[in-house]
């Protein structure tokens, strides 16, 4: 019972941390993306090269450990909690109070996990425009009299996509399970990925086949997905020919 109450409280965290950077990383990244290939070569793009170097050297752990010795009470700010998902009187707060607290407490994870993913995914998705915008169709497009922004996202966007889509189900399984494994040890913070570890220290076999079927579930729900999408995004794709 008690590690049925565990799992299933472990679960419902990877999910929210997971999801939660997951989408914060692609509502930064992909229109950063577009904006830096849209703008190639100017000055913002050279600046947010350079923070997006810095942060895609920078280990997910490294910089957590940085927010937590300048934000946690290390040597500097004491701002956000050190440790944990919820506040001592969790209980006694309001609902709006509750909220507050949870996210308060979910701001340097969601933070580190969502600094160490993103710079990937804007290059992917910049040089995936850029690739696309120097292609004789656009050139087309663009003689007939369509503006940019009817360029962009009316021919270039869906041919763009296919190789992003590619790649989201790497993405998001790493963001799941490598990066949230790194993040719940250092903000001690009870995850499915720290449940796992501890149960290969422990040779607790049940625990460790139960992490590894979510662990596969999760990849293939995720692949076949992104298949899926491929459809969606582009008509053209079909899989019933084939």
């Amino acid at each position: 019972i008690r590690y049925r109450c565990r799992f299933a409280r472990d679960i419902r965290l990877l999910f929210r941390l997971g999801s939660v950077s997951t989408l914060l990383i692609y509502m930064i990244a992909i229109p950063l993306g577009i904006y830096k290939a849209m703008h190639h070569g100017s000055g913002i793009d050279k600046a947010t090269a350079m923070l997006l170097a810095i942060g895609h050297a920078i280990p997910v752990f490294v910089f957590a450990v940085i927010l937590l010795v300048f934000f946690a009470g290390g040597s500097y700010w004491n701002i956000f909690p050190l440790q944990g998902l919820t506040s001592e009187n969790f209980d006694q707060l309001s609902t709006l109070g509750k909220v507050k607290d949870y996210f308060w407490h979910l701001a340097l994870p969601l933070l580190a996990s969502t600094v160490g993913g993103f710079a990937g995914l804007t290059y992917l998705t910049k040089f995936s425009f850029l690739e696309e915008l120097g292609k004789q169709y656009v050139l087309t497009a663009r003689a007939k009299g369509l503006g940019e922004r009817q360029v962009l996202y009316g021919h270039v966007f869906r041919n763009a996509m296919l190789i992003i889509i590619a790649g989201i189900p790497a993405a998001i399984v790493g963001i799941f399970f490598a990066g949230n494994f790194l993040i719940e040890i250092i903000f001690k913070l009870d995850g499915l990925g720290l449940l796992g570890f501890e149960a290969i220290q422990q040779r607790d076999y049940p625990v460790i086949f139960g992490t590894l079927f979510i662990f596969t579930l999760v990849g293939l729900l995720l692949q076949l997905i992104s298949d899926l999408s491929y459809h969606l995004i582009d008509p053209r794709i079909d899989f019933e020919g084939r």
